[in-house]
């Protein structure tokens, strides 16, 4: 629970400082281009005034963008403020799934050393059981196999042999850890090859309201078109600020779900062995 929490906080972080990162380049511009004016507008010589009576020159107050993203969250139109409340949606689950199964990939891997190191070394599968973790997915494949050994009766189940009984209900919890694991990474392929779509929707729009208003109003200076439309490029490159960490995330995902999942199917076929040889041992 500890690391959900984590990871959702951490998740939103992230969003916030990528929605918080064009204000901040936007801020940085508007106060250089404030610098650079008042570093022009130089005050006419005064011969007649005495030194006393010269004042410094007042700070120059920052120019208010109004294309700038701080704007369009405030004063934008309902379809600017919904895109940008989809996309916000989308990079923060994005990092949630991130964090929490890369939490997830981790702690299997520490089960998985733990394992190859102790649990084939008991004296007995209950004992080796009994030091796994409660909530761990070595302990559920291999109380799954044991209760399948151990209780291999019904009337339809028992035309399974008793190795095919065994290699099925092992087979199927191996296959639940991976549905587990594999869990979120539809998401973040969803997220990775719509969210640019979805920004560029908001571009498009953006760009269409800027025309219509120059168009109604009858001024078409550089002016007039480039505020509105640098404003609703920044949808695309917000709805692109999504995308690349959903689609690294996913690949990179993806890649640590193989390599665990492969410690966890030589845990199961180890483990599958065991079963066997001990049902000989006991015929005999």
């Amino acid at each position: 629970m500890i690391s959900r929490l984590s990871a959702l906080f951490a998740a939103v972080a992230c969003a916030a400082t990528l929605a918080v990162s064009p204000l901040a380049a936007q801020a940085q511009d508007q106060a250089a281009s404030a610098a650079a004016s008042a570093a022009d507008t130089t005050p006419a010589p005064a011969t007649d005034v005495a030194p006393a009576a010269v004042s410094e020159p007042a700070a120059a107050k920052p120019v208010d963008n109004p294309y700038s993203l701080g704007n369009i969250v405030a004063h934008g139109n309902v379809v600017d403020q919904a895109v940008l409340a989809i996309l916000a949606i989308m990079s923060m689950g994005s990092w949630y799934i991130l964090f929490t199964k890369l939490w997830d990939t981790s702690k299997i891997a520490r089960e998985a050393k733990e394992v190859r190191a102790t649990f084939f070394k008991k004296a007995s599968l209950q004992e080796g059981i009994k030091g796994l973790s409660e909530t761990g997915a070595f302990r559920f494949i291999a109380q799954t196999g044991v209760e399948a050994s151990d209780h291999h009766e019904g009337a339809l189940t028992e035309n399974i042999d008793h190795n095919t009984w065994v290699t099925m209900n092992i087979d199927r919890a191996v296959s639940e850890v991976n549905s587990r694991l594999q869990g979120g990474l539809g998401f973040l392929a969803t997220v990775g090859s719509t969210s640019p779509f979805i920004g560029l929707f908001g571009t498009v729009w953006g760009i269409l309201q800027a025309l219509t208003q120059i168009g109604v109003a009858g001024q078409a200076s550089i002016d007039k078109v480039a505020g509105p439309v640098g404003a609703a490029l920044i949808m695309t490159a917000i709805g692109l600020g999504v995308a690349v960490p959903a689609v690294l995330g996913y690949n990179w995902l993806v890649n640590r779900n193989k390599s665990v999942m492969g410690q966890v199917r030589a845990f199961a076929a180890d483990l599958h062995g065991v079963l066997m040889g001990s049902r000989k041992v006991a015929g005999r």
